[in-house]
């Protein structure tokens, strides 16, 4: 299946053979505080910075029934964040993986991103649109 949005990536973790729990990592770019005279101006014309975690969830696709819903719940929680990380925990012998056990997952993918190491995770902006990052 190609992902081409938000909610196409729902549906693939559906259409697993093992049940899927989703990881979410949600962050917002910030300037280091080295930067440069010419960083900074690049990242208040809206370039550049790096991406810094400010919170994280684990889910069952049937508590994200679209990206608008947890787009909402994530505002509610009160952080204004520029793109989510998503990525999924496959369950085996038809056995969902618990909360419990995502907790190393999403660790490990707040320190991938704070390394800038980025694969294995979908980026996705506000709108639940795919995001290529250089």
């Amino acid at each position: 299946m190609n992902i081409k949005t938000f909610d196409d990536f729902l549906q693939a973790a559906r259409l697993q053979e093992q049940p899927q729990r989703l990881l979410f990592v949600f962050t917002n770019a910030q300037l280091p505080d080295n930067a440069t005279p010419e960083q900074r101006a690049g990242f208040e014309a809206g370039e550049g910075g790096a991406l810094a975690p400010l919170m994280c969830v684990e889910k069952t696709p049937d508590q994200v029934p679209t990206f608008a819903a947890l787009a909402t719940e994530a505002a509610q929680a009160g952080q204004p964040w520029t793109i989510m990380f998503a990525a999924a925990l496959s369950g085996r012998d038809g056995i969902m993986p618990t909360a419990e056990e995502a907790n190393a997952p999403l660790q490990h993918m707040i320190d991938s991103i704070l390394a800038g190491k980025l694969t294995g995770m979908l980026p996705f902006d506000r709108d639940g649109e795919p995001v290529v990052l250089s």
